[in-house]
């Protein structure tokens, strides 16, 4: 139904980068870790066993917090959220509610409609719960184990405002965030380790309706495509529940990835009473303006910055600039071809499409990368002198990807320079047309196109040699007559 409007709003929960857990100096592990290899008393919550808190995660927290302009509360405290899980050994997890570490943010995302902000409500540091392991054993009898090495793992839950309208927006606003999370390096965001999870809250409302439709909440989305499908099959099936005049229930669903469907998981027509209460074993965390100005000089540039910058002073694209602000390493290694003297946008270009591409084809990142800025910097000079055209380039830059070496040495010593001689280019270029009367007759009608196979033929002559400029001009200088 095009009268309803859609509104999402997503709780991200992002694995902060510290070596020990939230509360204890248990070591952060890996998913291949043994079971239970990295517990302590407090992590499993043993009798008389206190937690400290972890100045590192407030640190980290305070920094994510200050990337998306929220402000730093200059006093917050821990509270104790009640419920029952399996693998939560406390019954409760030490969590933030009434005075979190962090409040009023915002993203910045781009539309089809232009820019538009995504408010952010708090942000808040809280302890992970360990992971069940459900299998069948002998004789077919199902059971359940615990491992508790994520038990008291720092989270920080980011939760945007409902100000999301489309599946497009919500992936938008996820990539910015995690771009910017690894950006600052607070933590690695692999959602297939569990480090950045998300839950979508979501609801369907008439348009001119002021009042929010029923909300329906889908738990841990383990990637950005299904927390995508996952929005684009409750639009769906919420409009088909509203168009048959029924009412959306207020519920808890999963994404199955396999049957994309979601299913209901449990019933929320009444608000869970978490018992939120102070925890009465932690001090309040109170933290000066210097504090957050400190974090907040800490920060540099950062990514959304760093491409408006590239655009106004290199005049990049909006895509190559995107692009080469992807991460921290690329953005740094572009920069450093041009302080090296590789002109911007050709240094761009040989980047996003030449080295990117073989880096992706051999999974490697740009700090792997066996081509140096040095290297692209002195192809850049050499395609804009025109002393090679871009076909010796992709070749220059196959010869030094599998064998490192300076690309002016390389051509010096392989006679690999660009042709500009205008009477060898005007042989090969009367061969071609000789050979190909139809290409001439069409460009004659018209169909300048025509010339591309003729060009073909004397790159191929040349082996990729000739002056594409200069060919170009003497194949229509003769065609002409």
């Amino acid at each position: 139904m095009s009268d309803l409007q859609t509104v999402i709003g997503l709780e991200i929960h992002l694995q902060l980068k510290t070596k020990t857990k939230m509360f204890c100096a248990c070591a952060q592990t890996s998913q291949e870790a043994k079971a239970n290899s990295s517990i302590c008393p407090v992590c499993t919550s043993q009798p008389g066993a206190l937690p400290v808190i972890n100045k590192k995660a407030v640190e980290l927290g305070s920094k994510a917090a200050l990337a998306i302009n929220c402000t730093i509360a200059p006093y917050s405290i821990f509270a104790r959220k009640n419920y029952f899980y399996p693998d939560l050994p406390k019954s409760y997890q030490i969590s933030q509610f009434e005075k979190p570490l962090a409040q009023r943010g915002h993203i910045k995302i781009k539309t089809p409609d232009g820019e538009k902000l995504i408010s952010i409500t708090r942000a808040h540091l809280e302890e992970d719960a360990g992971k069940s392991l459900h299998s069948i054993g002998s004789k077919n009898l199902e059971h359940t184990l615990i491992d508790l090495n994520r038990a008291g793992i720092p989270l920080l839950e980011i939760v945007s405002e409902p100000d999301i309208n489309s599946p497009e927006e919500a992936y938008t606003y996820l990539t910015e965030l995690k771009k910017t999370m690894k950006w600052i390096e607070v933590s690695n965001c692999d959602m297939e380790k569990g480090e950045l999870r998300c839950d979508v809250n979501i609801s369907l409302k008439p348009k001119e309706a002021v009042e929010l439709g029923k909300k329906v909440e889908i738990k841990n989305l383990n990637s950005f495509k299904a927390v995508k499908d996952s929005i684009v099959y409750e639009i769906a099936r919420q409009t088909n529940i509203i168009k048959n005049g029924e009412t959306v229930l207020s519920d808890t669903r999963l994404w199955n990835d396999k049957e994309e469907k979601t299913y209901s998981m449990r019933s929320k027509e009444t608000a869970n009473d978490y018992r939120y209460f102070p925890e009465p074993d932690l001090i309040a965390l109170k933290l000066s303006d210097e504090y957050s100005s400190e974090i907040k000089n800490s920060l540099g540039e950062l990514p959304h910055r760093k491409k408006a910058r590239f655009i106004k002073q290199y005049a990049l694209n909006d895509y190559d600039a995107n692009l080469l602000t992807a991460n921290k390493n690329l953005s740094s290694y572009f920069e450093n071809c041009v302080e090296l003297g590789g002109e911007p946008k050709i240094s761009a270009n040989l980047i996003a499409t030449e080295l990117m591409g073989r880096l992706n084809a051999n999974k490697l990142e740009i700090k792997d990368s066996p081509i140096i800025p040095q290297y692209i910097a002195e192809l850049a000079q050499l395609l804009k002198s025109e002393k090679i055209s871009a076909t010796i380039s992709k070749q220059v830059l196959d010869k030094i990807w599998e064998k490192p070496t300076s690309p002016k040495e390389l051509i010096e010593a392989s006679e690999m320079s660009q042709v500009s001689d205008e009477n060898q280019i005007r042989e090969w270029a009367k061969e071609a047309l000789d050979k190909n009367p139809k290409a001439i007759e069409d460009f004659k009608s018209g169909n300048e196109k025509a010339i591309g196979p003729i060009m073909g033929m004397i790159m191929k002559k040349s082996k990729g040699k000739a002056n594409p400029k200069i060919t170009s001009s003497i194949i229509k200088e003769l065609i002409q007559g």
